[in-house]
């Protein structure tokens, strides 16, 4: 398939050829009345795909009515295999190269970038140094601690005993290279000094960062440092549950939540007493303002 010159018209998954080789991406059409929306990016987290996002991309844009793109970066589902080592700084190359490079071959500027893990880390690095619209942040990291490494250090050991290799061959061309070219380089104890705090105070755009408190890989510091550091307003939805994936754990709650920010049809929900009562599934804190709505 050809790639268009710039978002869609109508929805189509394709290739692009890019520097450092080929990837798969999917244009999900504006619906009508919402084609100068700034349109929506997602990256996904270091071990997923353009389709381990699931049904996340298209219920975001049925809420909000706009473009999107979804995509697999090089060494992620169809998209061009990469079996050498990763560096210390491979979401620097990501976020300062190759994501500037699939923007511009989209015709897109401007974008919202919805980020989970690794691709929350990209969508920060690059709206530190270049405009966007907002960011919606799903278990960031700014740095390393100890509880990240030990999550990364359980994931290596399942990977070793158990069928994890074969469930990620689902998604992925080649799920060894996937995985390892993830864990080797976290492990690694160069990549204890990994920061990219030096980006945030670059950051000036509307902000919802989404945390869950029983995330295997990711602490509430990590928000902490995001806010601390952004000159932009931040909004918080923190849940009790989720795990590392909370838009797949409770994909209705948080798609409510990123709509409401993106002035989509329903606000973000909100535990206004903080009881942590009955129903209750997250609390969210409201920051300084509302997300990039419709013309952002």
């Amino acid at each position: 398939m050809t790639p268009p010159a710039g978002p869609a018209a109508t929805d189509g998954v394709g290739w692009l050829e890019l520097a450092d080789g080929i990837v798969e991406y999917e244009v999900l059409a504006a619906a009508p009345g919402h084609e100068t929306d700034p349109p929506v990016v997602f990256l996904h987290e270091g071990l997923g795909s353009l389709g381990l996002w699931r049904g996340f991309p298209r219920a975001v844009l049925a809420r909000t009515g706009r473009t999107g793109v979804v995509w697999s970066r090089h060494g992620y589902g169809n998209s061009a295999v990469v079996r050498e080592p990763r560096a210390v700084r491979y979401m620097h190359d990501e976020a300062l190269r190759v994501l500037p490079e699939m923007l511009e071959r989209l015709a897109i500027t401007d974008p919202v970038l919805i980020g989970h893990s690794d691709g929350a880390s990209i969508a920060l690095i690059y709206a530190g140094v270049r405009p966007v619209a907002g960011l919606v942040l799903i278990a960031p990291h700014v740095m390393v601690d100890d509880w990240t490494a030990a999550g990364i250090r359980s994931a290596h050991e399942q990977y070793l005993t158990t069928d994890l290799g074969r469930r990620l061959g689902r998604w992925h061309d080649d799920p060894d290279a996937t995985f390892r070219g993830w864990s080797d380089i976290w492990r690694s104890p160069e990549f204890r000094a990994w920061n990219i705090e030096g980006y945030l105070a670059g950051v000036t755009c509307p902000i919802l960062a989404v945390q869950a408190l029983d995330d295997e890989y990711g602490t509430i510091e990590q928000l902490d440092r995001v806010e601390r550091g952004v000159h932009g307003p931040v909004t918080r939805l923190v849940l009790d549950v989720g795990g590392h994936s909370p838009h797949l754990a409770d994909p209705d709650y948080v798609v409510g939540a990123v709509a409401g920010f993106l002035g989509g049809d329903r606000p973000v929900e909100r535990d206004p007493a903080g009881s942590g009562g009955a129903g209750v599934r997250g609390v969210g804190i409201e920051r300084g303002g509302r997300g990039p709505g419709p013309g952002a």
